[in-house]
């Protein structure tokens, strides 16, 4: 018994102790801004409640809350009214946890991609900040230049170089897969290797290099896609899901509860939401190419922010039209086994045409694999241009060698960084489908740094700045935006995590990384040499924009 007391009263000791050293550390540290800060959040006696609910609902620990908040009293950055609030919150916020164990989270499943979209949202947010600030091409490339530097921007820029390198490759693997299903057994000759379980053949590596040369050869030439034709074929696609979509509800297999279970049976239900929040940067890429193009915009810049958060939520009404409707067509059981029995002789093995198939019969399903296949070349090209015009814009910069910005004398093309291009994508051939998966992983790595630097950047020009309206929010937006991307980051980098990416392209990233390891230090010397105010025009296409680095 006495010792149990002893104990008891040296931890109590030890805790006060504690305390106080904690509220004289956060008397000295903490500063106007603290104050501020704390102030704005409980000057509102319901707003106290709702942060101190939500604080403790994320380090779900109502009494970790209450000991900062009485070292907050106790150092005098908070008064006894306004911690009132905050103690009543704490109380809610505790209870979170329990309540998301009580609830059955298969029935809320479909809201998560929501919600993932309404985190990348915060991102486009940045972005829109950014473009207002600066409306200049680059886009993140720039962006991360005006925040961070020269050094800071070759990272932003070559890591988004391979995220949508990255997206090229996928619309190209895809080609091997549609083609697959339209003509069953055309391109499956000529068995070379296996690779991840799946065969690569003579035949699809042939389809997938002629269809690599064939856009790099229009953007070679400077022949686009008709902005008329793009925006046709997108119609198509969207057709064809909203077709699809209304198709299944018409079987008399699909059902509600064939989504069930909602979550894979050999993961948890923790890692599968974390793996598809990981690739969240992938699922959505294409809105950040807005700002690329802000030096042509013939509106007001700050209209790109609804133009990138309705382009997020119109992708993720159409992933999860295709998602309901491939989940409700048949049990999944039955499903797997068409597919597996397709793979085992062959065929496309693709989820989305069988159950077109099984809505429509063969004719609409081809239909719909046309309008797939106009989606992934308007795709193609996009991020063809995309890659090529960033890599221009860092050899303009001087931060890639002049190499790469060297323009055709009769085409007025970059035709250099479109080769560069060319020859990347001509590796995804070899990696058969399973190229798919790699890309992805490295799409969303890439991109998600590309975000990272953008959020970054924004913060800085928003503190930076005098006169700023709506101050505090647009901060928070930069907080979640940047949040968010580097857990998309870490869940994918980080060992043992859910999401993390495999070796082979993990392998790839690497020798990336060296690549560019290599191009940096080739052409150090000749932009460091340079005024900043030169390496800014460069960059920016303009001096009279301010930065917010040490030069």
């Amino acid at each position: 018994m006495l010792v149990m007391l002893t104990e008891l009263l040296s931890g109590l000791a030890l805790f006060l102790f504690g305390m106080k050293f904690m509220s004289e550390g956060l008397q000295k540290a903490a500063g106007d801004k603290m104050r501020v800060i704390l102030d704005r959040v409980t000057k509102n006696r319901f707003i106290a409640v709702i942060f101190g609910a939500i604080f403790t609902a994320i380090i779900q620990s109502s009494g970790a809350t209450t000991v900062m908040e009485v070292s907050f009293v106790n150092a005098g950055l908070l008064t006894l009214e306004q911690s009132v609030g905050i103690t009543f919150g704490a109380n809610i916020g505790t209870t979170i946890t329990a309540q998301l164990v009580s609830l059955k989270l298969t029935a809320i499943a479909p809201y998560i991609i929501f919600v993932g979209a309404c985190l990348i949202s915060f991102v486009a947010v940045c972005l829109s900040y950014m473009v207002k600030y600066a409306p200049v091409a680059g886009g993140a490339f720039a962006y991360a230049y005006i925040g961070f530097g020269p050094r800071a921007a070759f990272v932003c820029g070559w890591a988004l170089v391979i995220g949508y390198l990255a997206i090229v490759a996928i619309d190209i693997a895809a080609l091997s897969v549609i083609f697959r299903f339209l003509f069953p057994g055309v391109f499956e000759f000529g068995e070379l290797y296996s690779i991840a379980g799946w065969t690569v053949y003579s035949g699809e590596v042939i389809l997938m290099t002629a269809g690599t040369l064939f856009f790099g050869y229009i953007n070679y030439r400077g022949i686009g896609f008709a902005g008329a034709l793009q925006l046709i074929l997108a119609f198509m696609l969207t057709f064809g899901i909203l077709a699809l979509f209304g198709g299944v509800l018409t079987l008399d297999t699909a059902s509600v509860a064939n989504l069930s279970p909602a979550f894979s049976d050999k993961r948890s239900m923790i890692a599968c939401v974390l793996l598809v929040f990981a690739i969240s940067p992938f699922l959505f890429v294409g809105f950040d190419t807005v700002p690329q193009a802000a030096e042509e915009f013939a509106f007001d810049p700050s209209r790109a922010r609804n133009i990138m958060v309705v382009a997020i939520f119109c992708g993720v009404l159409l992933y999860a039209m295709v998602m309901l409707s491939v989940g409700m067509a048949v049990p999944y059981p039955e499903l797997l086994a068409k597919l597996d029995a397709q793979r085992a002789t062959g065929g496309a093995a693709w989820g989305t045409g069988e159950v077109a198939t099984m809505a429509f019969g063969k004719f609409g399903s081809i239909v719909l694999a046309v309008a797939v296949f106009g989606a992934v070349c308007t795709g193609t090209n996009g991020f063809f241009i995309a890659t090529s015009r960033l890599l221009l814009s860092m050899s303009r910069s001087g931060i890639l060698p002049a190499w790469f910005g060297e323009i055709h004398p009769k085409y007025r093309t970059p035709y250099k960084a479109i080769l560069f291009t060319i020859i990347v994508v001509l590796l995804t051939p070899f990696a058969g489908r399973s190229a798919v998966a790699w890309t992805v992983d490295m799409s969303s790595v890439g991109t998600g740094i590309g975000y990272l630097f953008t959020c970054l950047a924004a913060r800085r020009v928003i503190m930076g700045s005098e006169g700023v309206d709506k101050k505090g929010l647009k901060l928070f937006c930069c907080a979640v935006g940047t949040i968010t991307a580097v857990m998309c980051i870490l869940l994918l980098l980080v060992p043992d995590s859910p999401a993390r990416i495999g070796t082979a392209p993990f392998i790839c990233l690497a020798v990336w990384v060296v690549l560019g390891f290599i191009f940096y230090f080739s052409n150090k010397k000749h932009w460091i040499s340079l005024p900043e105010e030169k390496v800014r025009e460069n960059v920016l296409g303009r001096k009279d924009i301010a930065v917010f680095f040490k030069k």
